[in-house]
């Protein structure tokens, strides 16, 4: 995979984040919390930022030790 396609995935992944962020953060203040409904956002959420972390680590270049 290319580097500007890494980065163009990665800011794609970062701004689904930020929404996911700001739907958990509404869904947290709501009067009717469907709490099934906020554990899964809070899962998706877990798992973009894991996808982040591991394409940030592959445009890190190995350094032999």
């Amino acid at each position: 995979m290319e580097i500007s396609s890494i980065r163009e995935r990665i800011a794609r992944l970062q701004t689904e984040h930020r929404t996911l962020d700001k739907k958990i953060l509404t869904q947290i203040q709501s009067f009717q919390q469907d709490q099934l409904e906020l554990q899964r956002l809070k899962k998706r959420k877990l798992l973009l930022k894991d996808q982040i972390a591991a394409l940030e680590a592959s445009l890190v270049p190995d350094v032999p030790a």
